[in-house]
């Protein structure tokens, strides 16, 4: 790709885009209904400890994850404890470490989520080829691996 390629203003373009529309009230447009508990930050809680790699996933992996201080993602996640989304149990492998597990709740408003992002994704590129949508959704798969791990 050469220096005049289009890609890296357009990324940014989407990426200012969505940004904006990463709004407090985001839950609210795909579940009408849901609990008041269903927050932004008890989601991004919950996606950092489904997308983590540990075997025994931590705070420190959390923060990790969402790329914040380690002080500022123990506050989430004591919040999503409080509403029922993680529970705390001690390490098997170190007592002094808390170890973070996903409760029902968590794994129900995580699969709503993803269901709103596959209606999303279609929403976006729903009229293209099927061919050209899964190669960009392995093209975005791939990137999400690359930057993100």
């Amino acid at each position: 790709m050469h220096a005049s390629s289009p890609g890296g203003p357009a990324l940014f373009r989407l990426v200012r885009h969505w940004a904006r529309q990463w709004a407090p009230d985001v839950v609210e447009r795909f579940a009408a209904d849901a609990p008041p508990a269903w927050t932004v930050p008890n989601l991004f809680v919950i996606q950092a400890i489904d997308g983590a790699a540990a075997e025994e996933v931590t705070v420190a992996d959390v923060a990790h994850q969402l790329g914040i201080d380690r002080s500022v993602a123990s506050r989430m996640v004591g919040e999503a404890v409080r509403d029922g989304f993680v529970t705390r149990s001690t390490s098997t492998r170190d007592a002094r470490r808390a170890v973070l597990t996903l409760t029902d709740a968590a794994k129900e408003f995580l699969e709503v989520s993803r269901a709103h992002q596959r209606q999303a994704f279609e929403t976006l590129v729903g009229h293209w080829a099927k061919e050209d949508q899964e190669r960009f959704a392995a093209y975005l798969n791939r990137l999400a691996t690359e930057v993100l791990g």
